[in-house]
C-alpha cells in the first residue's frame, strides 16, 4: 500500500521544489490532523476522512486559543495534502472542496517614511570595520532590492555580479531572480567584501553575509539588527526586515513605478500578492491629491 505522507513529501519536495522548511510546515500539520482523528477513532484513516471530522478539528483548534490566521494555514495544508490525493487517485472526492477559509483581521503594514530611512542610512554613524560596514550593507540590501531575510541570508559570495551590478536572488520555490543593485550599494558591497577579507577564519566559504566568526547569520541575528537600528530613529510598533521589504515597495509605488515592475522585483508569484503595498501607495496618493487638486481647499 502507498504511503500517502511520503508520497506527498516527495511531491512538495521534488515536484513542487519547497524549501525543507515549508516541507515541515506542510507535512507537520498533516500529521496533527492524523492524530486528532485517530484519537477519536484508531481505525480512522486520512484517505477516509470526511469534512466533519475537519470540522470538529477546526473546532478543537479555536477553542485551544489558535488564531484563525493559523488554523487557515494548518487547513491550507490540509488542502494541498486532499489535492495530491485526488490527483494521484488515492481519493475520489475532496473532502474540502467547500470549506471557507475563516475570517481574519487585516492588519495594514506601517512602512517606514523616506525620513526614516535617510535617518538610518546617512545620520547613523557606523564604525569603519567589519561589523559596521556589514550592518549598514545587511539594511541597505533590504530598502534597494526588497528581498525576503531569508534570501538575504542565503545569498552566495558568487550572488554578485561586479560588471554587471546586479544579484542572484534564490527565492521561493527555489526560484531564482536577477536584480538590479544601485550604485551605492554596489559600492558598499565592494567594501563589505574588502573587510570580510580580514576575518581569521571562514566556515562558510561560499556564503555572502557573516558573523564576525565567519559563519553565516541567523534569521534572529538579522531581525534583532533591523529592529536595533529602526529603534533609534523609529517609533513604530514592528521594526523587522519585512517592514524594510514592505517599504521599499511602497516607495517604488510611490515614486512612479508600475504594479507588476515591483511584482517581478518582489519575486512574487502573482500580482494579487504584491496588491496589498498599494494600500499605503494610495494614502500617500490621496494626501498629494488633497494638497494639490484647487477644489480640495473649497469648503463650500
Amino acid at each position: 500500500m502507498i504511503d500517502s505522507k511520503q508520497a506527498y513529501a516527495d511531491y512538495l519536495l521534488k515536484e513542487k521544489n519547497y524549501s525543507l522548511l515549508t516541507l515541515r510546515a506542510y507535512t507537520d500539520d498533516v500529521a496533527a490532523f492524523e492524530q486528532f482523528i485517530k484519537s477519536r477513532d484508531e481505525e480512522a484513516s486520512l484517505e477516509d476522512a470526511n469534512y466533519s471530522q475537519i470540522r470538529s478539528w477546526i473546532v478543537e483548534l479555536v477553542e485551544n486559543g489558535i488564531a484563525n490566521k493559523s488554523v487557515n494555514r494548518k487547513i491550507s495544508s490540509l488542502k494541498s495534502f486532499y489535492k495530491f490525493l485526488l490527483r494521484s487517485k488515492q481519493i475520489s472526492v475532496n473532502p474540502l472542496l467547500k470549506h471557507k477559509s475563516l475570517k481574519t483581521e487585516k492588519k495594514v503594514q506601517v512602512p517606514f517614511s523616506e525620513k526614516e530611512l535617510e535617518n538610518v542610512l546617512i545620520d547613523i554613524d557606523y564604525p569603519e570595520d567589519f561589523e559596521g560596514v556589514r550592518n549598514r550593507l545587511i539594511i541597505e540590501l533590504f530598502y534597494t532590492t526588497g528581498i525576503r531575510r531569508a534570501e538575504l541570508i542565503g545569498l552566495k559570495l558568487n550572488s554578485f555580479d561586479a560588471g554587471n551590478n546586479t544579484l542572484k536572488v534564490l527565492g521561493k520555490r527555489n526560484k531564482e531572480r536577477i536584480l538590479p543593485v544601485l550604485a551605492c550599494t554596489a559600492l558598499l558591497i565592494s567594501r563589505y567584501l574588502a573587510e570580510r577579507r580580514s576575518l581569521s577564519e571562514v566556515a562558510d566559504r561560499d556564503v555572502l553575509i557573516l558573523n564576525s566568526r565567519g559563519n553565516k547569520v541567523s534569521e534572529s541575528f538579522v531581525y534583532r539588527l533591523i529592529n536595533s537600528y529602526f529603534s533609534v530613529v523609529s517609533g513604530k510598533v514592528k521594526k523587522s526586515p519585512h517592514v524594510l521589504r514592505h517599504t521599499f515597495a511602497t516607495h517604488l509605488l510611490n515614486n512612479g513605478a508600475d504594479l507588476n515592475s515591483v511584482k517581478e522585483l518582489l519575486g512574487h508569484a502573482s500580482l494579487s500578492s504584491t496588491q496589498i503595498y498599494t494600500h499605503s501607495s494610495l494614502a500617500e496618493l490621496k494626501k498629494v491629491y488633497g494638497d494639490s487638486h484647487p477644489r480640495s481647499q473649497d469648503k463650500s
